[in-house]
């Protein structure tokens, strides 16, 4: 990044980390976040102890499993990294996205902790350390990887570059955990749906973020 552009960068930053009401939003979206990567954590462990019988599912008799663990591990922390990059881009985005991906991340434990399913019997392996943090492989209903960049998508409808973005990441996302077996259909499937109606409950639940979103400061956005 060269000088002008972190110059600029600087600049388009100052007026929201100047505002306090953008703070106060800011931090409790970074608060919400935290907190739901541990109920997300909680879930996990806990379905991985209730993990019941595996099930059959017809997309995935049909298919044999194939290596796609750089996707599904790698791959999806380069795009948490392009998430953060963004944000740090774009900083009137930085409170509802924050607040809708925990939004997101908090249903999707519930149903986690509710859903006591054992990974399909063939399914692949990863062996990137990292990505054990977030799931155990008994956390299947619903997809994450499937759902979160659809979400993201949602959130970015008005930007095309960024939307065709998104889109192309959920695709590649449910490609890749059906052709590894990582996920049952229905949990790539009902992903878009749930992450769906999760857009539309934080639009409900957090309506000046949302704003602030679409328009910036400045525009009757006081939040």
């Amino acid at each position: 990044m060269n000088h002008f552009t972190m110059r600029s960068l600087i600049a388009k930053h100052q007026p929201y980390w100047h505002d306090r009401s953008f703070i106060i939003s800011a931090m409790t979206g970074f608060i919400l976040f935290v907190a739901s990567l541990f109920a997300n954590y909680g879930a996990v462990k806990y379905a991985t102890i209730k993990a019941g019988s595996a099930t059959t599912d017809i997309l995935l008799q049909l298919l044999p499993a194939i290596n796609t663990d750089i996707i599904f591990s790698e791959g999806a922390l380069l795009f948490v990294g392009f998430v953060v990059v963004l944000l740090a881009f774009e900083p009137k985005t930085i409170p509802f996205t924050l607040k809708s991906i925990a939004l997101f991340i908090v249903i999707r434990a519930f149903f986690v902790s509710m859903t006591h399913i054992a990974p399909y019997p063939d399914h692949i392996a990863s062996d990137f350390d990292a990505i054990k943090y977030l799931g155990s492989g008994a956390d299947l209903f619903f997809s994450g990887h499937t759902g979160l960049p659809f979400l993201m998508s949602l959130l970015f409808w008005d930007r095309k570059p960024w939307r065709w973005f998104f889109l192309f990441c959920s695709i590649v996302a449910a490609v890749s955990v059906i052709l590894g077996h990582l996920h049952y259909t229905i949990d790539v499937f009902s992903a878009f749906f749930i992450a769906y109606g999760i857009y539309h409950i934080s639009q409900k639940f957090f309506p000046k973020d949302h704003r602030l979103f679409k328009y910036g400061l400045g525009r009757g956005t006081d939040i």
